[in-house]
């Protein structure tokens, strides 16, 4: 099991090389207030002086240190770092005695074996990152050290909790600060080393309460207690230690730092270990042999290889998943481009293919959001279209004394005996045209979405379009152009259809004279019943023309009894409509007789009502049957002229202007981005392979 933590740096290391933090490694998270001792234990784990000292926030990049444990007898094992002359590079340098060294991500194969350089290079690289201003950033940086005397560890330090802003730091920086440390201690495959100095109140622990935060059971919280030296007089750790005043699930473990004047003093690290097993021994002699830095790093490798045991199954998932992803965001860039000729041409081959399947509604990607191709065109047929044809009233806009007029006007200098046919045909003619303008919003809206059927085509069903931007809207432009041509074409049809149902009125028509015969035996059999409601007194004779003398002179057209007819509607019947007309005659005024007449708004007459109904009811008729023609031949023509037109030529069209020896490497230039996209996700693809195998290995090995 011992293994398990190489194994994990080495998953650590292929992650690295491509800069990524898609996986969750276990590792432990460092936290702690200002002046907690953190760095002390970090060091003393390390057994050297290698992190920056000072005051206020003096960590202010997280650093992800690896401890590497090397057999003192063979440390040719860093070739593992797949570096053949690092055990080579390692020898020029004149350390303290060549057995630790470590390295940083940043400097690639650089060795360091003097410690001090090592912590110079952690203040140069976070001020380079993070400025000098005190401000912190979450980009970590990553060291790994090689030594002897070290046990296998992967620690992360963290910036120290900090409250009020001190110099030119930023007002948030304590709100910064936490919300870094939650970041890192979220990972559930990490266990949190909280942090807190024993001469402060354990209830007030500001690592343990963070850490509460996100491990509210603490089954990954371990504190450890510093500066058990510094307690005031009388006093003692007791209670803490045992787990009386605050209990951790994990343990806690006491440890004494180095003073500030044993760093001045140069004292070392393993000096400073020698003296704190004297001091447990004096203070604790009960706890000396669970509390220490020697016991707190055995404490820490052991729970740290549990931990990895109990998440390798999970992340081996996750490893194969991403995977997967990443296998297919790769073949969605696409290969590079060898044949420029047949990769243009399959491209527009596909693509032409695409949009005419989209049409037929035989795509590979079906939208389930909304109606696309040519489901919604069927729609605009039939449901918009068509109800809104129906929607279109046979009379709208057509006045009863519209009606009337129209048969004066037909009859010219004559009464009339029978309605004119003249006025039908006007009429209906005037009604007739108002099917021309939604018929013409249906060539619109079907135009609209076989353009929006080119973007459906770029988004889902050729994703390699994207890789060539100038081909894409290239072919974009092809198609567009296509449809701006088609369009006037198929308007022109359109308008043709409504002008031949104006050009030739067929009063003939088998619907029409089934609806005439029918009218008419109904306007009979009116008749005779009025006929029969007429007292037996009047004489049938005059009853011609179904109303009284009064309503025949108005009826053929007498001027005296529309005259008459209109001073008595002024004067009596209050239910007439009333219309102001300067130039009617008044009544003891001289009549000019080259006034043009101006009907006067009255009562109708029975037989104007009578001729009124009969040309409605024609109208209505006759428009049924021309709106039941549209209704039909309207889709037919946008179908043919435009929709299966484009079908059609679209392939033809598509080579005929973008297959040409001249285009071939302009429209085959890939954005500035894929290829960089393609590498990163070929690099992630064999980082992950690469980790996946690891983790084979070891089942094969049977470590866990």
């Amino acid at each position: 099991m011992e293994a398990l933590i190489p194994v994990i740096n080495k998953l650590q290391d292929v992650f690295n090389t491509v800069g990524a933090d898609i996986i969750q490694l276990p590792q432990i998270a460092v936290v702690g207030t200002q002046s907690s001792g953190k760095s002390s234990v970090l060091e003393a784990l390390v057994g050297r002086d290698l992190l920056p000292r000072g005051t206020g926030v003096v960590t202010r990049r997280p650093l992800i240190l690896q401890l590497v444990h090397v057999d003192p007898e063979d440390r040719r094992k860093t070739s593992e770092e797949n570096d053949p002359n690092a055990w080579r590079n390692m020898r020029l340098y004149k350390g303290v005695d060549g057995e630790e060294w470590g390295k940083f991500l940043h400097t690639k194969n650089k060795i360091y074996t003097d410690f001090d350089e090592i912590r110079l290079e952690i203040e140069a690289e976070t001020e380079r990152v993070s400025g000098n201003n005190k401000g912190i950033t979450d980009e970590p940086i990553h060291l790994k050290i090689f030594s002897p005397h070290v046990v296998n560890l992967t620690l992360v330090d963290l910036p120290g909790i900090t409250k009020v802003p001190v110099g030119d730091q930023p007002k948030d920086i304590e709100v910064q600060i936490k919300d870094l440390i939650v970041k890192h201690i979220s990972n559930p495959n990490s266990i949190i080393l909280a942090v807190t100095a024993a001469n402060t109140d354990m209830a007030t622990s500001e690592a343990l309460k963070v850490a509460r935060e996100v491990d509210p059971d603490g089954r990954r919280t371990l504190a450890v207690v510093t500066k058990l030296d510094l307690m005031d007089a009388g006093t003692d750790a007791m209670d803490v230690l045992m787990g009386r005043v605050i209990p951790v699930k994990l343990g806690l473990i006491g440890v004494v730092n180095r003073s500030q004047l044993d760093i001045n003093n140069k004292k070392t690290v393993a000096n400073s270990i020698r003296d704190e097993y004297a001091f447990l021994q004096k203070k604790y002699p009960s706890l000396a042999s669970r509390n220490g830095t020697k016991y707190l790093a055995r404490t820490l490798n052991r729970l740290l290889m549990h931990h990895i045991r109990d998440c390798l199954p999970e992340l081996k998932t996750r490893i194969n998943v991403l995977a997967a992803q990443y296998q297919s965001l790769l073949s969605s860039y696409g290969e590079p481009v060898e044949d420029q000729s047949s990769t243009l041409l399959q491209l527009i081959t596909k693509f032409a293919a695409e949009y005419c399947h989209t049409i037929e509604g035989t795509a590979k990607y079906i939208e389930t959001t909304e109606l696309c191709g040519g489901a919604r065109i069927c729609y605009i047929f039939h449901e918009t279209f068509g109800r809104t044809l129906e929607s279109v009233d046979p009379l709208g806009g057509l006045t009863t004394i519209d009606v009337l007029t129209a048969i004066r006007n037909a009859t010219g200098p004559r009464p009339a005996l029978f309605v004119p046919e003249v006025s039908f045909e006007l009429l209906v003619k005037r009604q007739v045209k108002r099917l021309e303008e939604p018929s013409l919003r249906c060539v619109e809206l079907v135009h609209e979405e076989m353009q929006r059927i080119i973007q459906h085509c770029s988004n889902y069903s050729t994703q390699e379009l994207l890789r060539f931007p100038k081909l894409h809207d290239a072919i974009v432009e092809v198609v567009t152009s296509l449809l701006r041509k088609r369009l006037p074409v198929t308007n022109e049809m359109v308008h043709n259809l409504v002008a031949i149902e104006l050009a030739y009125i067929n009063t003939k028509h088998p619907d029409f004279a089934d609806a005439c015969g029918l009218m008419n035996n109904n306007i009979e059999e009116q008749r005779r019943n009025r006929m029969r409601e007429l007292p037996s007194s009047v004489p049938r004779d005059k009853t011609a023309g179904g109303g009284s003398q009064g309503d025949q002179d108005v009826g053929t057209g007498n001027w005296r009894g529309m005259l008459k007819k209109g001073e008595e509607g002024v004067g009596g019947d209050k239910s007439m409509l009333q219309t102001s007309n300067p130039g009617s005659p008044q009544r003891g005024h001289a009549v000019n007789l080259l006034d043009v007449p101006v009907p006067v708004s009255r009562k109708l007459s029975a037989r104007e009502q009578r001729d009124c109904e009969v040309i409605e009811r024609l109208i209505k008729s006759y428009f049924l049957i021309v709106r039941k023609n549209i209704q039909d031949s309207v889709p037919k023509a946008v179908m043919h002229f435009l929709v299966n037109h484009v079908k059609d030529s679209l392939q033809s069209e598509l080579v005929g202007q973008l297959y040409k020896a001249g285009l071939l490497d302009d429209l085959l230039t890939e954005s500035e981005d894929m290829a960089q996209r393609r590498n990163e996700a070929a690099d992630m693809l064999k980082a992950l392979q690469k980790a996946s195998q690891v983790i084979a290995e070891i089942r094969e090995t049977q470590m866990w």
